[in-house]
């Protein structure tokens, strides 16, 4: 008897092993980086919790800012930002969560793409999600540090591309496009997306088609990042964040992906 539960345990384990050998041998591959600890896993399969913020200012409302007594003045937005610590932010735009994905929809009063953003503190990893497009002009995976953007991927009905931000709006500081990747996707249909970020280095890959490129603010520390929608919709399910350890093969696979144009 003892040797049958043996026995037992010795496939079961084996079974086990097949299947995580399997599991990760249907990830897409990667080629910056390596996958390590898985950090996050969200499905969306059910409403996800939503962080405790105040209400946005009805528009044409003053915006005051508070002035410590011994400091500059602090923006109300970004006080709110440094105190947002958990649970996604979804808004402006709707939200759904249905057939197991979460969906996002532009409204016009908003005057603003639809917007949702988890609190994410991290400077490397491995990001991917799927999604699909419902019907929007474009939809975007996005990246911020506490003070403003950082970097994104870009997708709409003719392909997609990465993107280092701009980070200052008002200043010399400019987005800088990497290579775009033509692959318009077929209606109705999921994408996998799979984006590496390590040191100052961002990759982005969509059945196996790369937009890359580099830049130092990439190498910031990050504080959040989240989806974007402009337009009517776009779904989102399977969003995996794991860390991102090197990858000997970097040096051979970047010379496989084009060069951004200028």
């Amino acid at each position: 008897m003892k040797s049958h539960s043996s026995l037992h345990s010795v496939l079961l384990l084996a079974a086990c092993t097949v299947s995580a050998a399997l599991a990760d041998e249907s990830l897409p591959q990667t080629l910056m980086t390596e996958r390590g600890k898985l950090l996050l896993s969200e499905d969306f399969a059910k409403r996800v919790t939503t962080a405790a913020l105040p209400a946005p200012a009805a528009k044409g409302a003053p915006k005051p800012a508070a002035k410590p007594a011994d400091g500059p003045a602090v923006k109300p937005a970004a006080a709110a930002r440094a105190a947002w610590t958990t649970g996604w932010r979804l808004r402006p735009g709707k939200w759904e969560f249905v057939a197991g994905a979460m969906k996002g929809s532009e409204q016009k009063e908003d005057m603003h793409g639809a917007v949702a953003r988890f609190p994410f503190q991290f400077k490397d990893a491995v990001i991917q999600y799927d999604v699909r497009l419902d019907g929007c002009r474009m939809t975007t995976f996005s990246v911020n540090d506490a003070k403003d953007h950082v970097c994104r991927v870009l997708l709409n009905q003719d392909g997609f591309r990465a993107q280092k931000d701009d980070h200052d709006h008002d200043g010399p500081d400019k987005a800088k496009p990497f290579n775009i990747v033509a692959a318009p996707p077929a209606p109705g249909t999921w994408q996998t997306v799979l984006i590496e970020i390590k040191g100052d280095e961002l990759v982005a890959t969509i059945n196996g088609n790369s937009s890359a490129g580099a830049d130092p603010l990439i190498a910031t520390e990050k504080a959040n990042f989240g989806f974007t929608v402009a337009g009517e919709s776009a779904s989102f399910r399977n969003l995996r964040v794991w860390e991102a350890l090197p990858n000997p093969n970097w040096a051979a696979n970047k010379k496989l992906i084009p060069t951004a144009k200028p």
